[in-house]
């Protein structure tokens, strides 16, 4: 295990090096306390790039990158703001599209005006836009991805700055689930729509999508939601305000310098096509999949297993966007950042939403104290099972439950036990790892 989900500290994020030297980039005109989100959450506008890409999985089915999301979730003024900045650089060329989009839509209205009552109307044009305004209203959404999937099946990309704009974009709270998961999975709207205009399709939603909020109301958006797999799909990147400083955070400028270098990225994005398997990506999702039974082991958590099946998922698909940008070229370092996804996803979620995993409702920055926890790491280095009876009743877990963990212990070599004493001791190897 390379980090600790459940200490207070984010997971430190790996160096930049030989085959991530786009994370350089991205990072580079950031302030200092903001670069550990910046990453995986610009990843997803990265990817809506690519078109006709798709990768196998451990599962052995392919899979399209589409469908890649992030909540950037950090108190008011933490600098959230620096997301939206990065992300229009990332989308000029999709912001240029758009403009012309844009035009051909004004001229057909500025038509149907200019025609009188009796006289035959312009058809509306075919017009597709690849970053829609985030005041996007629901029937204009899949109007959207009905124009997109008759143009081919471009990925549109959409950036929240406020997470309760996804009711708007979804026709309301209830509808967010659903619509977030089968743009999670590819799958189609799910509903045909009766209009004035005829009957609306349901086209298959090929999104990316980011949002940011507060903690407060992360928890608050989320709270019906941890159990239904909804909660599950979106990657989480917190950022804790931190200490008091007298200083203003320094960004820099994205000149043309900046856009120079992104645009060679974006232009190997563009010219990605066809199916690919990265043995190495697939290597390291089995190994996540490996340490994640092993942490949810550890806190006897069954929830947090769950969910982290997508927080592997979700990182192979950033990882496998990294390979790309690395011109289609493995890197130690891609694999670095690939279990650094899906160990900061896991920390943020049980950071700032921990207690409610049990259905508690503590202040945001209580909620690791009764999140899941490392009860080994509560625990003595020598211990007997009467210490861990006690901790799991104290942490609301049955007392029956505690043979079984010291079992599960002893099997994955946590543990030795001590028939002469009496007691259980944790082992080298797991204090050294």
């Amino acid at each position: 295990m390379n980090y600790n989900i459940f200490d207070r500290t984010v997971p430190k994020m790996p160096k930049p090096s030989k085959g991530t030297e786009v994370c350089k980039l991205l990072l580079s005109q950031a302030s200092k306390d903001m670069r550990e989100p910046l990453v995986p959450m610009a990843i997803p506008a990265l990817a809506a790039h690519l078109k006709d890409v798709e990768f196998m999985y451990s599962d052995n089915k392919y899979y399209e990158l589409c469908g890649q999301m992030g909540h950037l979730i950090g108190p008011s003024g933490v600098g959230k703001a620096q997301l939206t900045h990065l992300v229009e650089a990332i989308m000029r060329p999709f912001r240029e599209h758009d403009e012309m989009e844009y035009r051909k839509l004004v001229d057909w209205q500025r038509q149907m005006k200019t025609r009188g009552a009796n006289k035959e109307k312009p058809e509306r044009p075919d017009v597709g836009f690849w970053f829609p305004p985030a005041d996007l209203t629901n029937p204009a959404f899949i109007q959207n991805a009905m124009a997109l999937e008759k143009m081919g099946g471009r990925t549109q990309y959409l950036n929240l700055p406020e997470v309760e704009m996804a009711d708007k974009m979804c026709g309301g709270h209830r509808q967010v689930s659903q619509t977030i998961r089968n743009i999670y999975d590819r799958q189609r709207a799910g509903a045909l729509r009766a209009t004035a205009e005829g009957v609306t399709g349901n086209p298959i939603l090929r999104v990316n999508i980011t949002f940011s909020s507060t903690p407060d109301a992360a928890r608050a958006f989320y709270k019906k939601d941890l159990t239904n797999g909804f909660f599950g799909r979106v990657p989480f990147a917190y950022k804790a305000r931190g200490e008091r400083k007298g200083c203003i955070p320094r960004q820099g400028t994205y000149d043309e310098a900046f856009m120079g270098k992104l645009d060679e990225y974006i232009l190997r994005l563009g010219s990605c096509k066809g199916r690919f398997v990265v043995k190495p990506l697939n290597r390291i999702a089995d190994q996540l999949a490996e340490e994640m039974a092993r942490l949810a082991d550890l806190a006897d958590d069954d929830m947090l297993f769950e969910l982290s099946h997508r927080s592997i998922f979700a990182a192979w698909k950033k990882a496998a966007t990294l390979w790309i940008l690395n011109d289609q070229t493995w890197s130690r370092s891609i694999g670095e950042y690939m279990v650094w996804f899906c160990y900061y996803d896991l920390w943020s979620k049980v950071k700032v939403f921990g207690d409610m995993f049990k259905g508690g409702d503590a202040p945001s920055e209580e909620v690791q104290k009764s999140g899941p926890k490392n009860m080994l790491d509560s625990l003595e280095n020598a211990f007997n099972e009467q210490q861990l009876e006690a901790l799991r009743l104290q942490l609301g877990k049955s007392k029956e439950g505690t043979r079984h963990q010291l079992n599960v212990w002893k099997n994955r070599g946590f543990i030795t036990y001590s028939a002469q004493t009496g007691l259980y001791t944790k082992t080298e190897e797991y204090l050294h790892n």
